[in-house]
């Protein structure tokens, strides 16, 4: 017969808090369950690597819980497959321990905390949901900094989490004279760059198992499996990546965290992939190290090595995590569940199949799409600016863009994918996320990375057979949503462009657009 408890605590994949309250004194009457959900596996096709990582990242959880005295139930998907849903495992373990009292931590997808409220609404238990004790901003504070439908901005918000956390300031003041160094943040790495981009500190967690398992499920993922897991998947590796950052590329972060390039891999060393970020993503989203730990570390070293490193590096840092992921998530949350059907825009087309594998003749996609295929990373602006950029200009329909990014990046969760991808990239949100559509043609490629320069067609050219795919596409995309656009000031320069060009030259680019739209998958 199973020992019984009075209380259970559920703890989610992402929530894998060593620091939570919950965990400063030892229950004995108290039973921690982290389980494998079939419901988690499904709900949307997710990367091999990416199942891996938070399945052995459970595990190891788990193991440090119960290595601290706490009593810990580990399930995994053998355990769990008779049970269709999170609520059905739950009442099952309730019965089986005697359960008296559930508590749980608020989930950060909507999907889940829905699931779990109106759970707790039927139970006949005793129930209590807890704060993650993770983000800046408690879930009771967000609704004084964001209103559901209005348009934010960045800048602002940061701003107020600099003063209010007293984060690179001085006297009231921004360190360095200016809050925002993100003109300093645009350059393109050149040939004399490539050799010193340092070699990016992984790890070989053997995820093997985890990877039998998946496969006895018949659980559907898409990506490449590596057996060695090179994401960290406890405290101490996330530690080790955030110094290995501090040390190796936090001094030039800032200047090519926009940077991309093709050219910096040779047959022993892959650097390209990881350039000078820090890919904390992971550990951060799934709790695993707290942004507060992340942030202090960085501006502590900062401190310590003002003579290698600059303001303008480090704010770059703190900017993404103190700023931007503070901002999206409080931008999900106001805004769900209708953010999740917003469509501004009506895109309506389907995703190119090449997502799926990165055969395309387009040099900056292949480079970007395989890379996520291979890693379950990209950063943000390959993101943003390569893959968004090309499904926002070809008007791919938000949901599928939703669906291939939070399945295919290690960090996708729904509360930080979505205002990113739905919001930010492919404005289908209509601005409450960006004051403008993050639109562009090759050339923006061009100018951040060495794509271009190696690829099948001609980044000059907008018509032809050889033409960018993307400089017709920009101007179909900008000429289709004239109207609304054309009211933004950001956008005056390009709307004057556009009507320069003669009424042959408007029409030959509209038509080879629209034949480059009928046939997305051969591009």
């Amino acid at each position: 017969m199973a020992k019984t408890y009075q209380t259970l605590r559920l703890i989610l994949g992402d929530q894998l808090n060593a620091s939570h309250s919950w965990y400063k004194g030892i229950n004995d009457n108290t039973l921690y369950v982290i389980a494998e959900l079939h419901q988690e596996t499904n709900y949307v096709k997710h990367h091999i690597q990416k199942v891996c990582a938070f399945f052995a990242a459970m595990k190891a959880f788990s193991l440090a819980l119960q290595k601290a005295g706490h009593h810990v139930v580990h399930l995994t998907l053998d355990d769990t497959q008779s049970h269709e849903d999170l609520p059905t495992l739950l009442d099952t373990l309730f019965e089986k321990y005697a359960i008296e009292t559930f508590e749980y931590q608020l989930p950060d997808e909507y999907r889940l905390r829905t699931q779990l409220s109106e759970f707790c609404a039927h139970s006949k238990l005793s129930t209590r949901g807890y704060e993650t004790e993770h983000f800046y901003l408690s879930d009771s504070e967000l609704a004084t900094y964001f209103s559901a439908g209005k348009k934010h901005r960045l800048e602002a918000f940061y701003r107020k989490m600099r003063v209010r956390f007293n984060i690179l300031m001085d006297n009231g003041q921004p360190v360095g004279g200016e809050w925002n160094f993100d003109t300093n943040n645009r350059n393109k790495l050149k040939q004399k760059d490539l050799s010193h981009i340092p070699e990016p500190l992984v790890f070989a967690n053997d995820v093997s198992d985890v990877f039998a398992r998946l496969q006895k499920h018949q659980v559907s993922t898409f990506g490449t499996y590596e057996a060695k897991c090179l994401w960290p998947i406890n405290r101490q590796q996330a530690k080790a990546l955030l110094v290995s950052f501090c040390e190796t590329q936090l001094s030039k972060f800032g200047f090519f965290q926009d940077a991309m390039t093709c050219k910096a891999d040779d047959m022993y060393v892959k650097k390209q992939w990881s350039l000078y970020h820090s890919r904390l993503s992971f550990a951060l989203n799934s709790k695993i190290i707290s942004p507060k730990f992340v942030v202090d570390t960085a501006i502590a070293y900062f401190h310590q090595h003002e003579d290698e490193i600059d303001i303008a590096q480090v704010e770059g840092f703190i900017r993404q995590i103190v700023g931007w992921r503070e901002f999206v998530r409080g931008i999900y949350w106001l805004n769900m569940p209708r953010y999740g059907q917003l469509n501004t825009l009506e895109a309506k087309r389907d995703l190119p199949v090449w997502f799926w594998h990165g055969e395309t003749k387009m040099n900056c996609q292949k480079h970007a799409v395989k890379q996520s295929l291979d890693y379950a990373y990209a950063h943000h602006i390959q993101r943003l600016m390569v893959t968004g950029n090309f499904c926002l200009i070809a008007g791919i329909e938000p949901s599928q863009v939703d669906a291939w990014y939070l399945g295919v990046y290690i960090d996708a969760i729904e509360w930080v994918e979505m205002p990113n991808t739905r919001g930010m990239s492919q404005f289908a949100d209509g601005g409450i996320v960006g004051s403008k559509a993050y639109a562009a043609s090759g050339n923006y490629i061009n100018k951040m990375s060495d794509y271009c320069s190696n690829c099948h067609y001609d980044i000059k050219s907008i018509t032809g057979q050889n033409a960018c795919p993307l400089n017709s596409l920009y101007w179909h995309f900008m000429n289709e949503h004239e109207q609304p656009f054309s009211a933004n000031p950001r956008n005056r320069m390009v709307y004057a462009t556009w009507r320069k060009k003669s009424p042959e030259q408007q029409a030959e680019i509209l038509k080879h657009a629209s034949d480059l739209l009928c046939n997305l998958d051969k591009l």
